[in-house]
Order: C-alpha cells, then structure tokens, then sequence
C-alpha cells in the first residue's frame, strides 16, 4: 500500500475511533482498542513499536506512577482519612457548595506544584466524592473544577505535568526557570478560573445544605478508626511526596518513586492483594494504553510531525507569529489526543522552529508558548489528558459518571479563556515588556 494512502487510512481509523469515543456510542477501551486493531492491520502496530518505542509506543512510565498511585490511594481510603477531609470541608463549607468548590479547588492547588496532576486528582477525587456523597449535592460540578485546576496547576513547576518534563529535557529549562516564567501566569489562571467556575456552575451552587442536619453527630476525628495504621501510612505518603519533588536530584522516575510508595504503603499496611488491588482502575490503565499505541500510530507514519512542520514553514522567523499559532495550535491539537504523545512528537519540530529565531533555552517566547499550549489544551475535551481520563474513570465507578459532551462544554469554554489570557501573558512578557 503506498504511504499517502496509510495515512489517510490511518486518520480515518483514528478519526472513527474519536468519535466512537466522544459520542460513547461504544465503551471508550472497545472503541480505542478498535482503533489499534485497525492501526494493525495496516502494519502501523508491531511489538516493537508498541511496547517498547518511546515515541510510538506505551508510555510505561505514566501507566505504572497511574498503578502506583492508584495502590496507595486504595491503601489510604480504608484508613479513613478521605473521609475525614470530606467531613471537615462539609463543616467548613458550612452547607454552602460555592465554598466547597473553593475549598477543594484550593487543596488541589496545593498538591500541583509537587505532583503530576495525575497524581493529584488520584488523590483528590475520592475527597471530592465522599464530601459531595455526604451533603447529598451533585459531585459532576467539583469534579469538573478537579480536572480544570489540576491542568491548570501543571503549568507551576517542571514536575507538575509529564508534557513539562519532555519539554524541559529537550530545550534546558530548570526548576526555577518554571517558577520563573510559568508560576505567575498560573496563579492568574486559578484567579480566573474559580470567578469563571462561579459562573458556569450558577445554578448548581445556589443549593444550600444544612449540614448540621446532614452530620447531625457526626465529627471529622470519627472516620480514623486506626490512627496507629494513619500515621504510618501519612509518613510513606510524605516520603513519597518528597521523593517526587527531588526526582530530578535523586535520578529516579516518578513511576518507581510511585511503586516504591505502593510497595511500601502495603508492607506498614499489610493490607492484602485483594485489597488494594480491587480498587486499582483497569480500565482506565488499558484505556491509556491502547491511546498511546493508538496516537503512536500517527506519529509513526508522520502525520503529527508533518503537521508540525508545516507550521514551523508558516512562521517565516517571526517569533511572535510562531509563538502565537503554537500556543494555539497546541491547545487545539491537545484537545483531541493526549499531550504527553502529542508533546514527544512536537518537540523537535518546535526545536527546529526556534533554530530560525534568536532566542533559545529560557528565553524563547516558543518554548513556553509549547508549555502552556500542551499544559491547557487538556481541559478541553474528557480524553484530552491523564487527569480528565482518571477523574471520569473514578467517577464512573462511584456511579456518579459524567458524559464526554457533559465535560466538553465546560471545557471548551475554559480552555478558550485560558489559552486567551496566555496569549497575553506571552504578548506582554516576551514582546512588549522584554
């Protein structure tokens, strides 16, 4: 078969499973794995490619920190120390769901710049489901602001997205020059997004609670029933933490620090197999790995680079043309496959593009136009990236799900505001004030 016509074929095979995914005519794994046996049949798809490709293939290191993490989060829910953060955002929100989307918005905020936001919505969304369970409110608005801030919290540090790591070993950025260059726009974001979350979600947060009536006798400390098994298991959690936030210093990837921490929060827990493995989300893991063979199938027959160049030629070494159409062509992109394929394919191509320009590393305004590009355009759709992917997982199995469409109308609208006020954050920093 000639080349031209297995990529055409090759976008139509991805193009039906997108929209077998979107309209969830067909379970999203049945769909994807469609996808990849088509990808197959036109030879795009071997072993090799597939399992053991960094471009191409699955990315083991997100699905095995997704496994691990997934563990120690099963191993925490029995300790009951959701709960009790549940219990005490249901009191501090005083039965108002505004507040608590706040609140929660908040405790998520707190996690980004340490965590990968997959890491952090694992965290995180069980406190938002059992808070929402408690006061007896409809959990798909919270849920929603979950996945909005965590995107939007891995703009704040170069460990705070995986997309910022591939970013970061390509073009020389440090952990300061994140904190330099993409922290304050991130700040401003979260500003934003909960005025806008406000907005959007009206209706939902004008419900009022009693929550004296609701937790009538019942108090946050009641859900530790084992506050011994609590604080062993507080101490690897911590610890786990910690060795995320100096991956960099100690050479280790973020999926064995997450499987060290599994391991070890089942060794101080001696909670058994079927315990913390009854919980872990395997459709979500295999959901992931049949995207990443997937996209890996357009990159392997040069679609994406191909696109990437094109637009790399329609620059013309005008930084802030280019700057501009891949801040936006980057969201858009990322709206429709994950970012973290998406960003190893794009890479290069935007290394080439900053070869025609006179800024390079830190300095160059098309770097982190690339960074804020990847990092937002996952709040667009319910596929867009790991977050959104794990959140709707866990929502679905607490039987509370929430629609491709449902989360794509609110999505668009964010991303649109978002990648906006970035825009002008780059016109600003980079071209005006610099």
């Amino acid at each position: 078969m000639e080349p031209t016509i297995i990529a055409y074929a090759a976008i139509a095979i991805f193009v039906i499973s997108y929209i077998l995914i979107a309209t969830e005519k067909v379970h999203r794994v049945a769909a994807a794995l469609g996808g990849v046996a088509g990808m197959t049949l036109l030879g795009l798809v071997r072993a090799d490619s597939a399992f053991f490709n960094h471009t191409t293939g699955v990315d083991w290191n997100v699905l095995f920190l997704l496994f691990g993490m997934m563990v120690i989060v099963s191993i925490l829910r029995h300790t009951g120390l959701f709960e009790f953060i549940a219990l005490w955002a249901a009191r501090a929100s005083q039965g108002n769901p505004a507040r608590l989307m706040v609140l929660l918005i908040i405790v998520t905020a707190v996690f980004s710049p340490v965590l990968d936001n997959v890491t952090t919505v694992l965290l995180v969304t069980p406190v938002t489901l059992s808070v929402c369970q408690r006061l007896r409110i409809d959990p798909m608005p919270h849920l929603i602001a979950l996945i909005l801030t965590a995107n939007i919290g891995g703009l704040s540090t170069l460990i705070a997205d995986p997309p910022n790591i591939i970013i970061a070993s390509r073009a020389g950025l440090t952990f300061n020059d994140f904190l330099i260059h993409a922290l304050p726009l991130c700040i401003v974001l979260l500003v934003i997004l909960v005025l806008l979350l406000r907005m959007l979600f009206r209706k939902q947060l004008r419900v009022h609670v009693d929550v004296d009536e609701v937790l009538k006798g019942i108090h946050p400390a009641d859900a530790i029933e084992n506050k011994l098994l609590l604080m062993r298991c507080l101490v690897v959690l911590a610890l786990t933490m910690v060795a995320f936030g100096f991956h960099t210093i100690f050479h280790v990837d973020p999926s064995i620090i997450a499987l060290l921490g599994a391991g070890a929060m089942v060794l101080v827990s001696r909670t058994t197999p079927k315990e913390f493995l009854g919980e872990v989300e395997w459709m979500t893991l295999a959901f992931f790995m049949a995207l990443f063979v997937l996209v890996g199938a357009l990159v392997e027959v040069g679609v994406i680079s191909s696109i990437g160049r094109v637009a790399a030629n329609l620059m013309h070494g005008d930084e802030l043309l280019g700057a501009s159409g891949l801040l936006v062509f980057s969201a858009v992109a990322g709206a429709i496959v994950d970012n973290i394929p998406y960003t190893t394919a794009m890479t290069p191509v935007v290394e080439q593009m900053i070869a025609s320009t006179s800024h390079a590393g830190a300095h160059s305004p098309l770097w982190w136009a690339f960074v804020f590009g990847a990092d937002l355009g996952g709040n667009t759709t319910a596929v867009a990236a790991g977050a959104n992917v794990v959140v709707l997982g866990v929502a679905a199995k607490w039987g509370r799900p929430i629609s491709f469409w449902k989360f794509t109308k609110y999505g668009l609208i964010v991303t649109a505001t978002t990648v906006a006020i970035a825009w002008l954050y780059v016109w600003l920093r980079y071209f005006v004030l610099a």
